[in-house]
């Protein structure tokens, strides 16, 4: 497997995004930036690609998501395998991820 990844492709096998066209179309807009290396960039190419270790910073339902890519992966599997290629970032539970959780 090689050690890089399109990251609409990889932002789909990571279930974020129903399908492909979906995660393409955020990418498209600008509104993906990843962090590799030490240096932040806004991203308008679907064809990016991202390693592991690579940061990268979304919005999903009116929502920042960061997260730290674990894994790349040779398929979109079940939900369970999807959460181990990658780590939610601590700052995204206080910027309001999680914010259905804390209403309550």
């Amino acid at each position: 497997m090689s050690d890089t990844q399109r990251i609409d492709i990889w932002l789909w096998q990571a279930r974020f995004f129903k399908t492909r066209s979906l995660a393409t179309t955020i990418v498209q807009k600008g509104q993906c930036r990843i962090t590799s290396g030490g240096t932040t960039r806004r991203i308008s190419k679907a064809s990016s690609l991202v390693r592991i270790g690579d940061g990268l910073t979304f919005k999903k339902n009116g929502r920042i998501v960061q997260l730290e890519i674990l894994e790349l992966s040779a398929r979109r599997g079940p939900a369970a395998e999807a959460q181990t290629l990658y780590r939610l970032l601590e700052d995204e539970t206080e910027t309001g991820v999680r914010r259905e959780e804390t209403e309550i």
